[in-house]
């Protein structure tokens, strides 16, 4: 006999529900379980959160950074450590200035990420951390072509190391307009990024075991290719699994592939602007298709939520995700219950 089990929550989302007006939503969860949001308004860094992702508190301002990038990608990004929050933002010029949040509750503006003037002009940036070490990831200019680079902070964002040069493509540049990804899970910090090698955009993965000093070489994810003359603009998503290894989704010819690295992928759907998050070891899924929001419970039950572009999933429990995305430069999220399948004898 086969059942469904799980919680029936009369107060899940149906479609979404709108937070605040706003582009380009972050999301991060703190060890305590606090959902806290960033995201872009005009040229201000606005943050909300949350202690159960059901209702999120009245925003208020981090900074008003001039000319900040918050569309196609590009937005403010936050990660949580064990000494508070820290913040990464971009202007349109191409710096990218770090915001830190203490217990005491107060934001701060505590200097910038890049150590050589104005070569994050891409705008597409990543953030990450776990206890003590964060790791911010984007793509750079420095050398005229776009690189992977990196850099370190151990005090809560308030200092960031020299910049680490990660991955340089032996054909020039790795793809202009697709954002990196980036995951830390102790010492490990872990890379995604969009390639560009022999007329192919295909994603690779790189790893650094010392907290992001060094990394080793680049690993393509999956087994076919996408030749294409232009960029997708689509980066992909990387989360951690029980057992401690990356998981990854990222989108190919418009179809939205999952694998572990150095497995065959598995197709998921048709789409593009994937996320993954992992729950008691299962993974969820959320992609857009046909400009609706889908997520993809484990065991392959599929949830839309309404209109919208980049979502971002987070745990709540073992049996609920929150989702958070943009529609129309309003942010919205929607709790999505996770029903497992049990099998009695």
């Amino acid at each position: 006999m086969i059942f469904f089990s799980g919680c029936q929550d009369e107060k899940t989302d149906i479609g979404g529900t709108t937070i605040t007006a706003g582009q380009m939503p972050n999301v991060v969860k703190d060890n305590s379980g606090n959902f806290h949001l960033v995201y872009g308004h005009g040229d201000s860094i606005m943050y909300s959160y949350s202690s159960g992702g059901r209702t999120f508190s009245i925003p208020v301002l981090v900074s008003i950074l001039p000319k900040l990038a918050a569309s196609h990608m590009r937005g403010p990004q936050i990660a949580a450590t064990s000494d508070g929050l820290i913040v990464t933002a971009c202007n349109d010029l191409g710096d990218i200035f770090s915001f830190s949040k203490s217990q005491s509750g107060k934001w701060n503006q505590s200097g910038r990420v890049n150590d050589i003037d104005t070569v994050a002009k891409e705008n597409l940036m990543a953030l990450a951390a776990d206890e003590k070490n964060a790791f911010a990831v984007w793509l750079d200019l420095r050398n005229k072509h776009n690189q992977i680079y990196g850099a370190r902070s151990t005090d809560g964002g308030k200092n960031w190391s020299k910049n680490n040069m990660i991955y340089v493509s032996p054909d020039t540049t790795v793809c202009e307009c697709c954002k990196p990804s980036v995951v830390v899970k102790g010492d490990n910090v872990y890379v995604m990024f969009r390639n560009l090698l022999n007329g192919n955009r295909d994603m690779y993965l790189i790893q650094s075991s010392d907290e992001g000093l060094t990394f080793g070489s680049a690993q393509k994810l999956g087994t076919g290719s996408w030749a294409l003359n232009g960029c997708p603009m689509d980066g992909g998503a990387i989360a951690i699994n029980k057992s401690g290894s990356p998981e990854t989704v990222w989108n190919r010819k418009g179809m939205i592939y999952t694998c572990e690295p150095g497995k065959e992928e598995k197709e998921l759907g048709k789409g593009r602007s994937c996320t993954i998050e992992t729950v008691n070891g299962k993974n969820v899924y959320a992609w857009v298709e046909d400009g609706e929001i889908i997520v993809l419970k484990p065991m392959g039950m599929r949830r839309t939520l309404g209109k919208g572009q980049l979502p971002i999933l987070k745990a709540i429990n073992n049996e609920h995700v929150l989702c958070v995305w943009e529609n129309d430069k309003q942010i919205r999220k929607a709790i999505v219950e996770l029903i497992y399948v049990s099998f009695l004898k």
